[in-house]
């Protein structure tokens, strides 16, 4: 399911170029280095930088996970 789920958001190009995890060289190292360098650059040219920090791993812990997978 997830390599079908994957195959049709590529093909339909509804995967951001901004997208990692979960997606073959494209790990959470590499969108950090991508991050601390759009900062670096921001910062640089005087800009301001604001960050949002959103935790959701747990998230889908307390779903019910058979009603998800219906839906």
């Amino acid at each position: 399911m997830h390599e079908q789920m994957l195959a049709y958001l590529s093909k339909n190009n509804l995967i951001s170029r901004h997208q990692h995890g979960f997606l073959a060289k494209h790990s959470t190292c590499i969108q950090l280095l991508e991050t601390v360098n759009d900062w670096s650059v921001a910062l640089r040219n005087r800009n301001f930088v604001d960050i949002v920090y959103f935790e959701i791993a747990e998230a889908f812990d307390t779903e019910n996970h058979a009603k998800l997978i219906h839906k």
